[in-house]
């Protein structure tokens, strides 16, 4: 099957594959990567790894086109290059693998892996025969042993990676960007993929292998790479590519140093004395990523969940708030048993969630301000209980006294909400449960996407809504986002790892705990 264009040549002579030099970019003012400097070689494996948002993220979307650099050099094959757009990535051979797979569910795995690619035809029709003939090496090549016309919605999170990997194949990749690769798969399952990555490596592929574990970093990469805050603050060879020395380079200081080593039980902050506990959590567990998870929110209490990409933080918010079924464990809300059949039955009896998704999971953009933050109080808007009519009045009265409370902005309710900015349609996602008066908010990354003046109005929405004698937990990736929280939760591979209380929270003590098992083991 031809190819939609010609390759360069990969013989390296000597060359890296891809060289950047200075790399720049910036996020709303915020720097994303500062001077980058990072070379990948043909047919090496290359670790990156980092903190939510070191910049591994923007290094890769840089390389995939996705985004443009404010300054700095991309090198292939020694020549400088401007990648413009994924198809610009995917004329040098570069594909890229995101944890989501981005695969059609309805589409038959054949039909995956030729995707965007162009087709032998035969009388102006695909020929299906000659496609499989194309794709049946590469399927053995990849011991693929299910039938190819299998729609990808019934195969297994495995199964899907062989036909991420078999996409990149048949398009004859010379650079695989894999991102988090394992975070849901066996043991089994995970040796299987390090044999075929192993196998690329031989055939000269290049693969850049995004992880948090670093077991496995240290076990299948030739080179690491380490950013934190938007550098490269380390490339460690293999022979020096021990845990201790990453979780170094990760945290910023020296992983034996006793003295930077939070404590996992610490004593409980004299400033703020919580109330009685309104949720109780034990052992929760829906595997893979939830594990036996233990603990109580108090009312009053502003609870924080954190925790690296894959650690479980927003599948334990989804199976406390009944989104998801629980295979096992058990939740106490205000000292009576719970078990939580569905969302609306978590909503009569007190939880609310505001969904890390807003536009999609929070909102209907296209209905105003008003209509949005009357969607889970519609019973009490009633004119009378038992008639299902709407009294505008009421309805009109809760909006603009939610508006004037969150300082959304523009102040009127009969604004679209797709015409807000995220600031201020995140606060229409809580406000609407303010109007529910749930006593247990949960927060999934509340202040993703918002500017810095939204962000700290939602910070204060949180302490308030928590001194008013809420309980609330609050998830984000930024630990910085998490400092003022009275104590902090930290979660690895879907079990909680330690606790942190009032002065003990800082972001390094956070980082620390998300690699606590790491250095337990160096």
């Amino acid at each position: 099957m031809p190819n939609p264009v010609v390759r360069p040549s990969s013989a390296s002579n000597g060359e890296p594959l891809l060289a950047i030099r200075q790399l720049s970019k910036q996020f709303g003012g915020a720097q994303a990567l500062s001077n980058v400097d990072f070379e990948l070689m043909h047919g090496e494996i290359h670790g990156l790894v980092g903190a939510n948002g070191a910049g591994k993220s923007t290094l890769i979307r840089v390389i995939a086109g996705v985004v443009r650099p404010d300054a700095g050099e991309i090198r292939v094959d020694g020549r400088p290059v401007s990648i413009r757009g994924p198809l610009g990535a995917a004329s040098f051979g570069f594909h890229f693998i995101h944890q989501e797979l981005n695969l059609v569910p309805k589409f038959s795995a054949r039909q995956n892996m030729v995707l965007g690619l162009r087709k032998p035809k035969r009388l102006a029709v695909i020929n299906w025969r000659a496609v499989e003939g194309t794709l049946r090496p590469i399927a053995e090549r990849l011991g693929i042993d299910f039938p190819l016309d299998t729609p990808v919605e019934r195969l297994s999170i495995a199964n899907r990676w062989l036909v991420s990997i078999g996409r990149a194949l048949v398009d004859s990749a010379r650079l695989v960007a894999m991102d988090e690769p394992t975070a849901s798969l066996s043991a089994t399952e995970v040796e299987r993929l390090f044999r075929i990555i192993g196998d690329l490596r031989d055939e000269g592929v290049a693969v850049l292998y995004v992880s948090h574990r670093l077991a496995e970093i240290q076990q299948l990469c030739d080179r690491a790479t380490v950013f934190k805050d938007g550098q490269r603050v380390a490339t460690v060879e293999r022979g020096d590519l021990t845990r201790a020395a990453l979780v170094e380079a990760i945290v910023g200081s020296r992983a034996d140093s006793p003295s930077s080593s939070p404590t996992l039980k610490p004593t409980a902050d004299a400033g703020h004395q919580p109330g009685p506990a309104v949720l109780e959590v034990h052992r929760l567990s829906r595997p893979p990523l939830v594990r036996d998870v233990s603990f109580t929110l108090h009312r009053g209490e502003l609870l924080g969940l954190a925790g690296l990409v894959g650690a479980g933080r927003t599948e334990t918010a989804r199976a406390v708030f009944g989104a998801d079924r629980l295979t096992g464990g058990s939740l106490k809300l205000d000292g009576r048993v719970f078990r939580p059949r569905s969302t609306p039955d978590s909503v009569k009896r007190g939880l609310a969630l505001v969904p890390e998704e807003r536009r999609s999971q929070g909102l209907i953009l296209q209905k105003n301000v008003r209509f949005n933050l009357s969607l889970v109080s519609l019973r009490q808007l009633r004119i009378l209980r038992w008639f299902p009519a709407l009294s505008m009045r009421r309805l009109d009265r809760q909006a603009r006294d939610i508006v004037a409370k969150l300082s959304i902005r523009p102040e009127r309710t009969d604004t679209v909400v797709s015409r807000l900015s995220g600031g201020n349609q995140q606060k229409v996602v809580i406000g609407k449960w303010l109007a529910r008066r749930s006593s247990v908010l949960i927060l999934d990354e509340p202040t993703r996407g918002v500017d810095v003046s939204a962000r700290a109005e939602i910070h204060r929405v949180m302490r308030e809504l928590a001194d008013s004698g809420m309980g609330v937990l609050v998830i984000a990736s930024e630990f910085a986002e998490l400092l003022d929280c009275d104590r902090v939760l930290v979660m690895d591979r879907g079990a909680i790892v330690g606790e942190l209380r009032g002065g003990d929270i800082t972001e390094q003590a956070i980082l620390r705990l998300c690699y606590i098992e790491d250095e337990a083991t160096a």
